[in-house]
């Protein structure tokens, strides 16, 4: 069992305590470069085994990084959402009418998960759920985003 899998599991448990109906799980993307970098993307580790435990849909194609940006580390509050705005994009054919859960690692400010669900909701999608290991109030969570 890897590290992912284990720290999945309360994630898991989540959405079903939740009630959420979803019908699609995605990671946050990383940038082309980043990925490179680093070699694997730590929110799909954690989105695979949470989508396979509830029986949810997971792709890591509905959701992609188009700009790179700079690490948040270090900004701002409204720095951190100015440097995310518009650097994500989804493709409408996998995500509209779809309720959606998106995965992180950490979430600090919500600007990352705010302006991964700007770019499904412009892509169709019916509800977004983000859905976090770790939060800057060091709380394990989920929260509703936002509908369309």
């Amino acid at each position: 069992m890897t590290l992912g899998e284990i720290l999945a599991r309360p994630l898991a448990s989540i959405i079903v305590e939740s009630g959420w109906k979803p019908d699609l799980l995605v990671p946050v993307p990383l940038g082309a470069a980043h990925q490179s970098q680093r070699g694997y993307n730590q929110a799909a580790l954690l989105g695979r085994p949470v989508a396979l435990a509830n029986g949810i849909y997971y792709t890591t194609r509905a959701l992609h990084k188009v700009r790179e940006t700079p690490p948040q580390v270090g900004l701002k509050y409204n720095e951190r959402f100015q440097n995310v705005a518009d650097a994500f994009q989804a493709e409408s054919k996998i995500v509209s009418g779809r309720n959606i859960i998106v995965v992180d690692d950490v979430t600090t400010s919500g600007a990352t998960m705010e302006a991964c669900a700007d770019a499904l909701m412009a892509a169709g999608a019916r509800n977004i759920y983000g859905l976090t290991l770790a939060r800057s109030s060091y709380q394990m969570g989920g929260y509703f985003i936002g509908n369309t």
